[in-house]
C-alpha cells in the first residue's frame, strides 16, 4: 500500500462522489469503487491467489487473482491490467462481467464497502508473485472449488464467496 492512497467514494449507480484515504474509508465502511479479477487458465482452472499474511486485512486467505481500487483518472480496465503486474507479474486480455455491491465486517476493525467491478481473462504463462501482496498461488477446478467454499468458507475473502456463485451463475466457472 503506498502512504494516502485514495478511494473513489461512489454511490449505488457507480457514480463518483469524493474521495478518501484508503484506510479511513475502510474504518468508516463507506462504499467506494473496487475491482475483482479472476484468471483462468485453458483448461478452465481458476487461478487463486493467497493473499500475504501482513496485508491490511484479509491476510492469508484466498481469493481471486488479484483485487484493489482504481485510482482518479484510471478506469476500471486500466487498473485492473496495472494491479495484475503488480501483484502476479503478468498481463492478459480481460473482460467486464459485472459489479456488486457488497460490506462485510473484516479483521483489523475495517468495513470493505464496495462497488465491485469483476472481469476475468485466460492466461497460460509465467507468473511472479510480489511477496508484499501474493503469499501463494495454485489453480483450482470449479467442482474443487465449490467443495472447498462448502466445507471452509473462512479460508477465502468474504467479496470472492459473493462473486463465485455470480461466475458459476453466468458458466464462467
Amino acid at each position: 500500500m503506498t502512504e494516502l492512497e485514495e478511494v473513489i467514494l461512489v454511490n449505488n449507480q457507480d457514480e463518483a462522489i469524493g474521495s478518501m484515504e484508503k484506510m479511513e474509508a475502510h474504518r468508516q465502511g463507506l462504499l467506494h469503487r473496487a475491482f475483482s479479477v479472476f484468471i483462468f487458465n485453458p483448461q478452465g482452472e481458476l487461478m487463486l491467489q493467497q493473499r500475504a499474511n501482513h496485508k491490511y486485512h484479509s491476510g492469508g486467505l484466498w481469493t481471486n487473482t488479484c483485487c484493489s481500487h482504481p485510482r482518479h483518472g484510471e478506469t476500471i480496465e486500466e487498473a485492473a491490467h496495472r494491479r495484475l503486474m503488480e501483484e502476479m507479474g503478468f498481463d492478459c486480455p480481460l473482460e467486464w462481467r459485472f459489479h456488486f455491491i457488497y460490506k462485510a465486517l473484516l479483521d483489523q476493525d475495517l468495513t470493505e464497502h464496495e462497488l465491485d467491478h469483476v472481469l476475468t481473462g485466460v492466461y497460460d504463462g509465467p507468473v511472479d508473485l510480489n511477496p508484499e501482496e501474493v503469499m501463494d498461488v495454485r489453480f483450482i477446478g470449479a467442482q474443487e472449488l465449490k467443495a472447498e467454499l462448502a466445507s471452509a468458507p473462512g479460508t477465502y475473502t468474504e467479496w470472492f464467496k459473493i462473486a463465485v456463485p455470480k461466475l458459476q451463475k453466468m458458466g464462467v466457472l
